[in-house]
C-alpha cells in the first residue's frame, strides 16, 4: 500500500480489533466489508455468502447508497468472477473486470468498475464467502491494476482473521438459536401453566355467574366484575410471555420499520394519541436493537395502560455511534423514589437491565402530574 507496510499492518491490526467487537453475522459480515474497503483504499467493497441454491444467503455491500442498492435489484447469482472466488482457493486480481472472459455484465443501475481484486473466504475446507474490492483510489498505470500484490497481501491476511470471526459468529447465532429455542419452550409451559389456570377460573366463576343471576343479581354482578378482573389477568400474562419473543420483523424489517409499525397499531387500539419520529439512525448491533425495542414496548405498555396520556410521544435519533430512544406521555405521573420504597417498578428495573446488558443507560424523568420521560441511548457498533 501507498502508505507502507507498518501503516498496512497497524489498519489490518484495527479491523481485527473491529471485527472481535461483534458477535451477530450480520454485524460482523458488515465489519469485514468495512474493514477491507477501508484497508485497501477502494471505492467499493462486496462479501457474498453463498446459499445452498446457486445463490447468496447475504450479500454485503459497503462504497454504494442504500437507494443504489435497492436500484440494483436483486441479490446476483453465482455467476462468472463470483463463482470463480467460490470455487477457487486463489485471489483474483485484474486490471478491467469488464475484460475478463468470464465476465457476464451487471444490471443497469450497478456502479461502473474496473481494476479488481477478490479472493475466498475459507474456514480449513469449507468457503464460507468471497470478498471482492473494486476501483482502488490512486493513479493506475496504462492497462495496469490499481491493487498492488501487497495489497492481496494484506487482503489474505485480513480474510484469514475474518475466517476466524465468521466462524465464531455463526456458533454464537446457533447457540443462542438453541438457547431461544429453550426459552420459548418454558414460555409456553408458563404460558400454557398460568393462562390455564385463570382461564379455568374464569370459566367457573362465569358459571356462577349465570347461576346467580336470576335469584341474586346482586352477587351475580360481583361475580361478573370478577370474570372482567380474570380476563384481565389471562390477557397481562399473554403479554408478558410473548413479549419475550424476539419479533422476526426485527431481523426482516429494522427496528425504525418494526417500531413505526408497533406504534401505528397502538394509535389504532387505544383513544391516545400514539406518535412516531426517527432521524438519521442507521442499522444498530441487533442486541440493541431488540433492547430498545424491548424498552420502548414496556414504556409504551405503562403510557397507555397506567398513566392516563392522552398524548404519547416516541422518537429514535442518532447520537453519536448510537441511538437514543425517547418515550414522552403527558399523563399523570409518578414519584420514582415513592413507586421504589412500594416495591413496585412499573417494569423501570427490567428496562434498566435491558440498557446496562447491551452497554446503555436508561433515565427516567417523572413527577405527579407532569407526565413521563423515559429515555435510553445505546453505543452503536
Amino acid at each position: 500500500m501507498s502508505q507502507g507496510p507498518r501503516s498496512g499492518l497497524d489498519a489490518v491490526s484495527a479491523a481485527l480489533l473491529a471485527m472481535s467487537r461483534h458477535l451477530e453475522v450480520r454485524d460482523v459480515l458488515k465489519t469485514i466489508v468495512a474493514s477491507a474497503r477501508e484497508l485497501l483504499d477502494a471505492e467499493y467493497a462486496a462479501l457474498g455468502v453463498p446459499d445452498d441454491h446457486g445463490g447468496f444467503a447475504q450479500f454485503v455491500v459497503d462504497g454504494v447508497s442504500d437507494e443504489q442498492w435497492k436500484a440494483i435489484g436483486p441479490l446476483p447469482r453465482q455467476h462468472g468472477i463470483l463463482a470463480a472466488m467460490l470455487r477457487r482457493a486463489e485471489p483474483e486480481r485484474l486490471a478491467d473486470v469488464r475484460e475478463d472472459p468470464r465476465f457476464e455484465g451487471w444490471p443497469a443501475a450497478h456502479p461502473d468498475m474496473s481494476d479488481f481484486l477478490g479472493l475466498p473466504i475459507r474456514y480449513g475446507d469449507e468457503t464460507l464467502g468471497a470478498l471482492f474490492l473494486a476501483n482502488k483510489k490512486c493513479p493506475k498505470p496504462q492497462g495496469g491494476c490499481g491493487f498492488t500484490a501487497q495489497d492481496e497481501e494484506l487482503l489474505s491476511l485480513l480474510a484469514q482473521h475474518a475466517a476466524i470471526a465468521l466462524t465464531n459468529a455463526r456458533l454464537y447465532e446457533r447457540s443462542r438459536e438453541l438457547t431461544i429455542a429453550e426459552e420459548r419452550s418454558r414460555l409456553a409451559h408458563e404460558l400454557h401453566d398460568a393462562v390455564s389456570q385463570k382461564l379455568f377460573s374464569l370459566r367457573l366463576t362465569a358459571q356462577a355467574a349465570a347461576a346467580l343471576v336470576d335469584r341474586d343479581p346482586s352477587r351475580a354482578k360481583g361475580e361478573l366484575h370478577q370474570v372482567a378482573a380474570l380476563a384481565a389477568e389471562a390477557a397481562d400474562e399473554l403479554r408478558a410471555a410473548v413479549v419475550e419473543l424476539r419479533p422476526t420483523a426485527l431481523d426482516e424489517d429494522g427496528l425504525v420499520a418494526t417500531l413505526r409499525t408497533h406504534i401505528q397499531v397502538l394509535h389504532r387500539a387505544h383513544s391516545a394519541q400514539v406518535t412516531f419520529e426517527s432521524n438519521g439512525v442507521r442499522a444498530l448491533p441487533a442486541s440493541q436493537e431488540e433492547a430498545l425495542l424491548r424498552v420502548a414496548q414496556e414504556a409504551l405498555h405503562n403510557a397507555l395502560r397506567h398513566s392516563g396520556a392522552e398524548r404519547v410521544t416516541v422518537s429514535l435519533g442518532k447520537r453519536g455511534a448510537g441511538a437514543v430512544l425517547r418515550v414522552t406521555d403527558d399523563g399523570r405521573g409518578f414519584d420514582p423514589m415513592a413507586i421504589r420504597r412500594a416495591g413496585r417498578h412499573l417494569g423501570l428495573v427490567s428496562m434498566r437491565d435491558r440498557a446496562s446488558g447491551v452497554g446503555g443507560r436508561l433515565t427516567v424523568e417523572s413527577e405527579p402530574g407532569k407526565g413521563t420521560t423515559i429515555e435510553m441511548e445505546v453505543p452503536g457498533g
